[in-house]
């Protein structure tokens, strides 16, 4: 069984027998997916440089791509959100000082990274990213970024597979949610070309189940319900994981019944995310190195 088959299998499964959460199919059914962005955020993302550099951005970036469960204790850019501070902090990084090399990356300390972040030292979360980018270099060995997306011979879904099967922050069993956004981005950031990337799911975080459950398609039990809606984190365990198993299970019917790619639809679920709307109410949040 390939990676994305797997995460499809396991959330249907954890879907069907849910507890805390449930699909509305009356409101799945009018979901009606708008253009999905054709590339990331110029300014802030790093885009404009060499095709090495870029790659080594987005893995690097990707490497770091979790915390949403810390998020609300960053010091945050005026107007970003937690993962757009960290995206435009790492893109001025490489801007002014160039790309970090695998070397660099395998040397990475909590200081280096809440430096560039513009954090705290000592904020648990900057620990967990220099170990995430410590590992990356580590996988990375001495081929450069490039080198490891092409070991992926085209394939978005081999490349998720050897992420995850080579770091252990990507080994997010049943759900593998960063390391399958690593593929889209770079395709995203024009970087590399890969032939399967309708075989990736929907990218399982705090941000497109909330969209979802806004719009009513996932609908929560009250309990459940009520923690979320008074700030309070949850654990890593049963009910966060029926929240985002269903927001995939879910978003495979919609993209089935929209002729869209689940990828393309997460995209869009997720810039919709962004709107003050859906950013005025609480969503989930777990403190995981997952998302």
């Amino acid at each position: 069984m390939g990676l994305t088959d797997e995460v499809r299998e396991t959330c249907a499964a954890i879907a069907a027998d849910a507890r805390w959460v449930s699909i509305d199919i009356d409101a799945l059914q009018g979901v009606e997916p708008g253009p999905a962005p054709q590339q990331l955020d110029p300014e802030r993302h790093y885009l404009e440089g060499s095709e090495a550099d870029v790659a080594m951005y987005v893995l690097v970036l990707d490497a770091v791509n979790f915390g949403s469960g810390w998020f609300p204790t960053l010091v945050k850019r005026p107007g970003c959100s937690g993962y757009f501070t960290v995206a435009w902090a790492i893109a001025d990084r490489f801007r002014s000082d160039g790309a970090w090399s695998a070397a660099q990356l395998r040397a990475m300390r909590a200081e280096e990274i809440a430096d560039t972040l513009g954090q705290r030292r000592d904020h648990e979360l900057m620990a967990l990213y220099a170990q995430a980018l410590r590992s990356l270099g580590a996988h990375l060995g001495e081929r450069g970024g490039l080198g490891a997306i092409g070991a992926a011979g085209g394939s978005a879904e081999r490349l998720a597979t050897q992420l995850a099967g080579g770091m252990a922050l990507f080994a997010d069993r049943g759900f593998y949610k960063r390391a399958q956004i690593v593929p889209a981005d770079l395709a995203l950031a024009g970087v590399a070309t890969f032939t399967d990337l309708d075989r990736l799911t929907i990218f399982a975080d705090n941000v497109v189940p909330h969209v979802l459950r806004c719009d009513g398609v996932l609908r929560y039990d009250q309990p459940l319900a009520a923690h979320i809606d008074a700030d309070r984190s949850l654990r890593p365990g049963p009910q966060e994981r029926e929240i985002r198993a269903c927001a995939v299970h879910a978003c495979e019917q919609i993209a089935a019944r929209a002729g869209t790619t689940a990828h393309e639809l997460d995209n869009w679920l997720w810039n919709r995310g962004q709107a003050p709307a859906y950013k005025s109410t609480p969503r989930h949040r777990c403190r995981t190195v997952f998302y």
